[in-house]
C-alpha cells in the first residue's frame, strides 16, 4: 500500500473524529474581490482541469488564465482521503470534493463559507445542487457544485458477449463469456468510500440485512459489507486509484471489470478499445463535486475568479463531453458543440434521483439508530487491502 494511501486513511480518522467541531474559526467569506493575485492552486481529481495537453480540444484553463490574470497550478488526486490529506496540509486555494470530503472539510475547519454574490453564475446551478447537504451547512454555502454523475461498471465488450446486468462480476468468482474466471481480471475502488458499494449490492442480493441506505449500516450491516469485501480481494487484480493507470490495466494487463468512471470509458472508446459501461440492476453510487475554497487561501480574489469561470456553460458542456459527468448548470446541455445536445441524458441527467451520491458516514444516522463512523471504514478498509 502506498505512503500518500496510508497518509489518507490517518487523515480521515483525524478529520472523523472532530466532525463534531463544526468547523469552529472560520474566517467570515470574502465581501469584495481584490487585485488578481496572479496563481490558483486547485487540487482536483484527475480530468478535471484541462488546457488542451491530452486533448487540444478540450481545454477550458487557458482563457482563463488570458482573461483573470491568475495562472492555474493543479495537483490531482485519486481519492477524496488523498483530497482532505492535502487541504489538511495546506497550501492550496480549492478543491473538487466529492461528498464524501465535503463535510470532513467544513466540520475540520478546513475550507470556508462563499459569498454567493460574488459568483455571478450563482443564479445559473441546477436547483438541485444550489442547497445540497454535501455543501450546505445551516444555510451557509461552503462551495460551488461543479459536476455531478455516477460510478459504472466499465467492462471490456471481448469478454462479455452481452452486458453484465449486476455488479456480481465483480464481487463474485464466475466464469465470462469469453470461457475464462473472472479472478484476477476485475478491479475495486481504492478508498474506504468503497463500502458502500459492497454495501449496496447487499441491499439487493440480501434484503433480510436490511440495508435502507448504504452510507448508514449497523454492526450486522457493516459485518457484512467487509465478509463480502474480503471475498472480492481474492480475485481483485488491483485497487484502482489512479485513472490512467486503470486504463493501462484494461488496455495492457487483461483486466476486464471494473468499477470505474466515465471519464475511463470515454478515453478509451476515443481510442477504439473494446470498452463499454452500464450502471447495473442494483444501481450505482455516485459524486456530485463540488468547487470548496481553502479557509487559508493564499489567492482568494482568483479562488472566486475560479469559481465564476467554472460555471460557464462552454466550461461545463465540454467538462461533461470529457468526463461522461453532467453539468451543474442545466443551460450547458444545449448547444455545446462537444457535449452535442443529447449528452446530458446519455451521460444520465435523469437519474439525479437514482444515484447514492457519496458522502462520509457518520456514527448518527437517519434510518437507523446507531451507525458505523467513517473512521472505521478507514481502518477497515486498509486492513481488507492487506488481506486482513
Amino acid at each position: 500500500m502506498s505512503e500518500m494511501t496510508i497518509r489518507a486513511g490517518v487523515a480521515g480518522v483525524a478529520v472523523a473524529l472532530t466532525w463534531a467541531i463544526a468547523g469552529s474559526a472560520v474566517a467570515q467569506p470574502l465581501q469584495k474581490l481584490g487585485e488578481p493575485e496572479g496563481f490558483v492552486d486547485i487540487v482536483a481529481w484527475p480530468g478535471y482541469i484541462e488546457r488542451g495537453e491530452t486533448d487540444k480540444a478540450f481545454d477550458w484553463v487557458t482563457d482563463f488564465e488570458k482573461s483573470s490574470g491568475c495562472k492555474v497550478r493543479v495537483k490531482t488526486a485519486g481519492t477524496s482521503d488523498e483530497m482532505v490529506a492535502l487541504m489538511n496540509e495546506g497550501g492550496f486555494d480549492v478543491v473538487t470534493a466529492s461528498g464524501d470530503a465535503s463535510l470532513r472539510l467544513i466540520a475540520g475547519g478546513r475550507v470556508q463559507e462563499i459569498n454567493t454574490a460574488l459568483i455571478p453564475s450563482w443564479k445559473r446551478v441546477d436547483p438541485r445542487l444550489q442547497n445540497a447537504a454535501w455543501h450546505t451547512v445551516d444555510g451557509k454555502h461552503y462551495g460551488t457544485p461543479y459536476q455531478w454523475g455516477a460510478n459504472v461498471l466499465m467492462y471490456n465488450t471481448n469478454a462479455f458477449k452481452t452486458a453484465p446486468d449486476s455488479w456480481k462480476v465483480v464481487f463474485e468468482e464466475m466464469t465470462l463469456d469469453d470461457g475464462k474466471s473472472n479472478s484476477g481480471r476485475i478491479q475495486a475502488f481504492d478508498g474506504p468510500i468503497y463500502i458502500a458499494d459492497a454495501a449496496l449490492y447487499l441491499m439487493a442480493t440480501k434484503p433480510e440485512l436490511g440495508i435502507k441506505d448504504p452510507y448508514e449500516l449497523n454492526e450486522d450491516q457493516y459485518k457484512a459489507a467487509l465478509d463480502l469485501l474480503r471475498q472480492q480481494r481474492k480475485i481483485v487484480n488491483r485497487y484502482w486509484h489512479d485513472a490512467f493507470v486503470q486504463i493501462d490495466d484494461f488496455t495492457n494487463e487483461g483486466v476486464v471489470a471494473s468499477s470505474s468512471w466515465p471519464f475511463q470509458v470515454n478515453l478509451m472508446q476515443g481510442e477504439k478499445k473494446p470498452i463499454a459501461s452500464v450502471i447495473p440492476k442494483e444501481g450505482a453510487t455516485g459524486w456530485a463535486d463540488t468547487t470548496m475554497m481553502h479557509a487559508e487561501a493564499p489567492h482568494p480574489t482568483c479562488s472566486y475568479k475560479w469559481m465564476e469561470w467554472s460555471l460557464n456553460p462552454k466550461l461545463q458542456g465540454d467538462l461533461a463531453a470529457w468526463f461522461g459527468s453532467v453539468p451543474s448548470t442545466p443551460d450547458a446541455c444545449k448547444g455545446n458543440a462537444l457535449l452535442g445536445d443529447g449528452g446530458c441524458k446519455t451521460n444520465g441527467i435523469d437519474n439525479f434521483e437514482k444515484i447514492h451520491f457519496w458522502r462520509t458516514p457518520r456514527s448518527k444516522c437517519d434510518s437507523q439508530g446507531t451507525c458505523v463512523p467513517y473512521y472505521r471504514w478507514v481502518t477497515d478498509y486498509i486492513a481488507v487491502l492487506g488481506g486482513r
